[in-house]
């Protein structure tokens, strides 16, 4: 290794779990996180909507997409959002989402994806990148659900059916089992409805069978309080907002509220 590259390894060490252990700090309080997209954002929107999700309470900024996401423009969002002091946490579509700048990475496998690249490929290009970089890497089961958009068509997976519950309860304890620490469950960027009630209670329910210590995140077509609220009463530890937040900044205050309960 180069000297730079072993600062990065040993730093990397040091750092380990840093932004997971927060956020699992947040758990019984609930986690909000705010959604970037890079194709459809200027760095100085990103940092506007960062600072905002920061007053409002937000627990990080996850930055990623599925098209459009490209350097140098990725590197100059992620140091826009972290003036405003949260964790940003990478989000990759692919290989091109990743960056130096950033805390963290959401290390996926896209569990129903028909496609092996998304279930091993792509994670074997991407980890010696990711250690070169020196991110921390927070091992995340994405399951995706309903509707899909554009992350289900890219990655080429089969929907699990929104009133399939004991579907994604399977693949949920499947992720978990693999040692995930987040299972995320993904209806898809503007997605027409979130996921059900019933589908997420199933899920929390078989994860409490293993007495699973990590994170169930929710997004996807979680467009009002009302639905970010009925996501948590289900049993997610934390939801993901990002079309919304994108349309309309100020509507992250609300939506937190919503999630953690505040009147």
């Amino acid at each position: 290794m180069l000297n730079n590259d072993i600062f990065r390894y040993y730093m990397g060490g040091i750092l380990k779990d840093r932004v997971f252990k927060k956020l699992l700090e947040e758990k019984k309080n609930k986690i909000h996180l705010t959604l970037i997209d890079p194709d459809k954002t200027s760095p100085e929107m990103a940092r506007l909507i960062s600072l905002s999700a920061y007053k409002a309470g937000s627990s990080a900024i996850l930055i990623g997409g599925s098209l459009g996401v490209y350097e140098p423009h990725l590197t100059e969002l992620v140091k826009s959002c972290k003036e405003s002091g949260l964790p940003v946490i990478l989000f990759p579509g692919n290989i091109n989402g990743l960056t130096a700048s950033a805390d963290a990475v959401l290390f996926m496998l896209l569990l129903n994806s028909d496609d092996p690249y998304y279930v091993g490929g792509v994670q074997a290009q991407a980890a010696p990148i990711i250690l070169r970089m020196g991110l921390e890497t927070i091992p995340t089961a994405y399951i995706i659900i309903g509707h899909g958009g554009a992350a289900g068509y890219i990655g080429k997976a089969r929907p699990i059916p929104y009133e399939r519950g004991d579907i994604a309860a399977a693949y949920s304890l499947a992720g978990a089992m693999l040692g995930a620490k987040v299972i995320y469950l993904e209806a898809g960027s503007g997605a027409p409805y979130p996921i059900p009630p019933q589908t997420i209670s199933l899920v929390r329910r078989a994860l409490d069978q293993i007495e699973y210590n990590g994170l169930l995140i929710v997004g996807g077509g979680i467009n009002s309080p009302e639905a970010a609220r009925e996501a948590i009463k289900a049993g997610a530890d934390g939801i993901v907002n990002g079309t919304i937040v994108e349309k309309d900044p100020n509507s992250i205050y609300h939506m937190i509220k919503a999630v953690k309960n505040e009147n």
